[in-house]
């Protein structure tokens, strides 16, 4: 019974998450966060850019695997001063020096913002660590994982954010608007 119970609340949970998942086309929600230093930075700062927004949580293997590899900093270095790069760090326990400790270990350029009580990353449906979006002049263009490295041992990797960042800057778009995230879920406040 004990079992029955704690399944349907699993899958009430994820009805929530997903009830709130947004569209390809979809506007991106607005949002207003403190970075790692305590400034604060809205999306709409950024409504003429192309915008990047990476959900992470430092204690998530799949997200020091992506950052010990460099992936998202090569890959933000790579676009620099054509998109902007945002992190977001909806985990329910860590603060802004957590995210500022992660962003000197690695050397990001990107500011990494506090999302502490979730709301932002519910509003985008944020499931994984990581999990990508990519906003067009205010509208979603793509949302997923990174690549398609989940449980992948060999071969090239398919950088779908990549891919759609060159697609986007080049006019066209996105060939592959969405995929399945993967990583460990976001730990939202309970």
């Amino acid at each position: 019974m004990i079992q029955i119970f704690i399944l349907s609340l699993g899958l009430l949970f994820t009805g929530l998450l997903n009830a709130n998942a947004l569209n390809i086309g979809d506007s991106a929600p607005a949002f207003s966060l403190q970075s790692q230093n305590g400034d604060l930075v809205s999306l709409s700062d950024y409504r003429n850019n192309v915008v990047v927004l990476e959900w992470i949580n430092p204690d998530c293997p799949y997200v020091q695997r992506h950052y010990t590899e460099g992936t998202m900093k090569e890959l933000s270095k790579k676009y620099d001063e054509k998109i902007v790069w945002l992190a977001i760090n909806s985990t329910h326990y860590m603060d802004n020096k957590i995210n500022a400790e992660w962003k000197s270990k690695y050397l990001l350029e990107y500011a990494i913002l506090n999302d502490r009580s979730g709301e932002v990353g519910m509003s985008y449906g944020a499931k994984t660590t990581p999990h990508m979006f990519i906003i067009q002049q205010g509208t979603v263009v793509y949302a997923g994982a990174i690549d398609d490295k989940w449980g992948k041992k060999t071969g090239e990797r398919v950088n779908y954010v990549d891919i759609g960042l060159g697609e986007v800057l080049n006019g066209k778009g996105v060939s592959t608007p969405e995929t399945k995230p993967y990583g460990c879920s976001v730990k939202y406040k309970k």
